[in-house]
């Protein structure tokens, strides 16, 4: 079965994530972790499809979490290592977090306090999340160096009297990055925080590492984190999110309507504010197979959602020929930040999900309805 076959076997709107691609982001982070001794993580915030899970736990060493609900899918469904960061933990959730967790990050010495005790107890590996303050990229809404940062400990706030137990640090400072952020990034580590890193077991190098881009440096990233296992005798964890799944998803929707209006609209059975948040929040424009920029093609249509928000708009694409309802549209590089973020706003449905196998054979994974919607409200 061709790719194009499966887009037009599928109900829409549906997420369907190739098996094969993300093979081929699998081995490349395999590729880092065979030559340098380090594990690879990977950040569930970013694509949490458990149904692959399996296949990912293959090549990667387990899952990090952002709190409770995370720790134990990453645990139950891969197994593993497993990770936890939190900002700051809830006391009812603790206990349970340690049933699922192998390392456990305070984002604040406050928090290692109150924590200590259990998580030692329980023989878990402790670390403090640190803020190296050193920015290195320009979306501010995902940079947690920016002045007045929730995020980690400075320098100037970090207690080394505090470390007994401690037996690792994590940074996380990239988004959507190349190794030489990271190298930049670790030049303010070992200047702020250096000094602490020989009586520890490891260093997390956090995510945000597009490592699986094709234009990423991957023997800078191999030699960055070389340099730092065998100068403090360190292990070295990365954790990303979007290298795993990126470039390996597609959202495929429907032509609804077109309406003009100053501009040819076409509406969709796809969402950016339900189905593709990012395109609003980051901004972040998908690429579709076959469109183009506004005006590179003959006919340039403005695509919006079926939702009220007047500013549900995907973005202006062109194409060589006119749009028509019932035509299929397919937006690239949507198996990351997508079903993690969706939503049901409006009463919109959520996307199904789908698999294309490597034999190109599609499973459909999940569909969604009714009470998927009515079962999140009261």
């Amino acid at each position: 079965m061709e790719l194009t076959d499966a887009f037009k076997e599928l109900p829409t709107p549906c997420y369907l994530v190739d098996e094969s691609l993300l093979i081929k982001n699998l081995k490349i982070l395999d590729r880092v972790q065979q030559a340098t001794g380090c594990r690879i993580l990977l950040a569930q915030k970013a694509f949490s499809m458990f149904a692959l899970y399996p296949l990912i736990g293959r090549y990667l060493a387990g899952t990090t979490a952002s709190g409770l609900f995370e720790a134990r899918l990453g645990h139950q469904e891969m197994g593993g290592e497993t990770h936890v960061f939190a900002t700051a933990y809830r006391d009812d959730e603790f206990d349970e977090i340690i049933k699922y967790s192998d390392h456990i990050v305070f984002n604040s010495f406050n928090q290692w306090q109150k924590f200590k005790a259990k998580a030692l107890a329980a023989g878990r590996e402790c670390g403090i999340r640190i803020n190296p303050e050193c920015s290195t990229q320009d979306h501010a809404i995902y940079d947690p160096c920016s002045p007045g940062s929730r995020m980690g400990v400075t320098r100037d706030q970090f207690k080394p009297e505090l470390l007994e137990g401690i037996s690792g640090l994590h940074f996380h400072t990239l988004c959507e990055q190349n190794a030489d952020a990271l190298e930049e990034t670790l030049k303010a580590v070992e200047e702020n925080f250096g000094e602490f890193l020989p009586q520890l077991r490891w260093l997390n190098f956090g995510g945000g590492h597009h490592i699986t881009r094709d234009d990423y440096d991957l023997e800078k990233l191999i030699a960055c984190i070389k340099r730092i296992q065998e100068r403090y005798g360190l292990k070295v964890y990365l954790e990303p999110g979007e290298a795993v799944a990126l470039n390996t998803g597609f959202l495929v929707a429907t032509v609804l309507d077109l309406v003009d209006n100053s501009l040819h609209n076409a509406i969709l059975d796809t969402s950016a504010a339900c189905h593709m948040p990012d395109v609003l929040e980051m901004p972040y424009r998908p690429n579709i197979i076959g469109a183009a920029q506004p005006d590179q093609k003959p006919f340039t249509y403005r695509l919006g959602g079926p939702t009220c928000l007047a500013g549900d708009i995907i973005g202006d694409y062109s194409f060589e020929q006119p749009l028509k309802i019932g035509d299929r549209l397919v937006f690239c590089d949507m198996a990351i930040y997508s079903m993690v973020k969706n939503n049901t706003f409006n009463g919109m449905n959520l996307p199904a999900i789908a698999i294309l196998s490597q034999e190109k054979t599609i499973q459909m994974v999940k569909q969604f309805g009714y009470e998927d919607f009515k079962n999140r409200l009261s």
